[in-house]
């Protein structure tokens, strides 16, 4: 993942033949354009997206890229793996080298991947105090109680990290069916939390991150958003 922003100096020394020392005078003679404007210090930050020239030609002019994808089963949740396939090998896009995952899944769990080139938005939602509901389709080995609604709420405790789940909303849907709704991403956070009822999950489907949502994309799809 790139870092977000970076001293304009530095910058220029790193994408040209000039030093950082030499910024300077490219500065006062304004022929550093930032975003449409010139330069007005060597100090200033230059952001992964912003469009940088120097005497006219480019030397940065990225877009951020966000993707979601419908994971089908058994595909591993990677930009790289030599013995399977990665949610990557699902994209054909021309920079897609560029993408990291945001909230991975696991090998057999389908559903919700997000991708992007944009690591301060992937950093922001991925924060625990954004609280961003994690939604999921849920079949289960036994049926599903009221009881299991009281105890999520209350949260359980994990013991291995020390510590109480956050509150987790849950529908059921049918006897062996449910939607869980989570704001937390612990390891195997779904899985052990049916495992507290020795409820075995057969099949996990992540539907929707926020207002991110996977409707409409078939598995093994997957379609570019905006976040504006």
């Amino acid at each position: 993942m790139k870092s977000s922003t970076t001293r304009l100096d530095r910058f220029i020394s790193q994408h040209s033949i000039y030093s950082i020392s030499d910024t300077r005078l490219l500065v006062a003679q304004k022929r550093i354009i930032v975003d449409g404007e010139a330069a007005h210090s060597t100090h200033q930050k230059v952001t992964q997206f912003m469009h940088v020239e120097l005497d006219g030609h480019s030397l940065q002019d990225n877009k951020p890229i966000y993707i979601m994808l419908n994971k089908p089963q058994g595909i591993v949740s990677a930009t790289k793996d030599s013995k399977h396939t990665t949610v990557l090998d699902l994209i054909d896009h021309p920079q897609k080298d560029e993408l990291h995952i945001v909230g991975r899944l696991d090998f057999n769990t389908t559903g919700l991947v997000l991708l992007t080139n944009d690591g301060t938005w992937s950093r922001q939602i991925s924060l625990p105090e954004t609280k961003l509901a994690k939604v999921y389709e849920v079949t289960l080995s036994k049926p599903v109680t009221e009881e299991y609604i009281t105890v999520f709420k209350e949260g359980i405790y994990f013991g291995y990290e020390n510590i109480i789940t956050k509150p987790a909303h849950l529908e059921i849907v049918s006897e062996y069916q449910a939607r869980l709704s989570l704001v937390e991403g612990k390891y195997h956070q779904v899985k052990r939390m049916f495992g507290f009822f020795q409820n075995e999950v057969l099949a996990l489907h992540r539907v929707s991150v926020g207002h991110l949502s996977v409707a409409g994309l078939e598995s093994g799809q997957y379609r570019e958003f905006s976040i504006d």
